[in-house]
């Protein structure tokens, strides 16, 4: 038995949805909930963050983004390893710890 070792990665997720019309707010609530149910955790406004396995998980939750974009507004993502997120630099305010954003969080099956 070999030990696994794993490549901890994150997808950033960014999006600019418009919030005109009745149809644009249910697009953005209908989005931000399927958000949330993939496990995305919101990093602030507009920015939401993913903690995956490995680079084959990432396109998973990539292709499970595509498939389920609201048809309006810009969506953009970004995958990076963990080494390349832990170093990201807080230039005003600070790191909210109020949300467990850990490895302890994924569920292996």
């Amino acid at each position: 038995f070999t030990k696994m070792s794993y490549r901890y990665m994150r997808v950033i997720l960014f999006f600019d949805l418009p919030t005109e019309t009745l149809e644009d707010k249910r697009e953005y609530r209908k989005f931000r909930k399927f958000l949330i149910k993939k496990g995305f955790l919101m990093m602030q406004e507009s920015v939401y963050c993913r903690l995956v396995l490995n680079q084959t998980v990432a396109g998973a939750v990539v292709s499970a983004v595509k498939k389920n974009k609201p048809k309006d507004g810009l969506v953009q993502l970004l995958v990076v390893t963990e080494k390349q997120f832990s170093k990201m630099e807080y230039i005003c305010g600070e790191k909210s710890s109020s949300i467990i954003d850990t490895d302890s969080r994924l569920v292996i099956l």
